[in-house]
């Protein structure tokens, strides 16, 4: 019994400490040689640019995120996953629960954040949402709240909408993704 996702997900993969870089490399150049450019399709280990003053001056240096990760973006075949969790250096799926189940992929939420803070660009997301349209807040704090947008940032992917608290009008900035029309 196979069964295939549709759409592209991130997982993430645990490796030896270390050797995250060395599993990314094994894992592409797998990708080339077993012919699965069109189930895997990118494998990042996530890093951050740190900045260190020694002696008065600053030198720049990459540190690992999550020392012992790796995402990958798949789509989880049962082939895909053999070839995957069979790379020299993984030693497994995070949210898997053992026994040959699938993992769980991260949130669109959770990748976007990882994404963002290494300076790659999320997914935008596209949404015919303009000023004065009323809209309900699907996500966060204020869920379920409707109101009229009155403000909208393409370029921070958010809006600004006028919500009813405790009978006053208040204004609260969500992001593109956690808002739908109302009907």
């Amino acid at each position: 019994m196979e069964t295939i996702e549709t759409g592209k997900e991130w997982y993430v993969l645990h490796t030896y400490s270390g050797y995250e870089n060395k599993v990314k490399e094994n894992l592409m150049l797998r990708t080339q040689s077993m012919g699965m450019e069109n189930n895997i399709f990118d494998v990042i280990v996530p890093e951050d640019e740190e900045v260190e003053v020694k002696d008065g001056k600053a030198h720049s240096k990459t540190k690992k995120t999550f020392p012992g990760y790796v995402l990958v973006q798949m789509i989880m075949s049962d082939e895909a996953w053999y070839i995957v969790r069979n790379t020299p250096g993984v030693t497994g799926f995070v949210g898997s629960h053992g026994a040959g189940s699938k993992p769980a992929p991260l949130l669109d939420e959770e990748i976007d954040f990882i994404l963002r803070r290494m300076g790659k660009d999320a997914p935008r997301v596209e949404i015919d949402v303009h000023v004065g349209d009323l809209v309900v807040i699907t996500e966060g704090a204020f869920e379920g709240l409707e109101g009229p947008v009155v403000e909208k940032n393409d370029d921070k992917q958010t809006v600004q909408v006028s919500i009813e608290m405790f009978g006053r009008e208040t204004i609260t900035e969500v992001e593109f993704y956690q808002i739908k029309k109302s009907n």
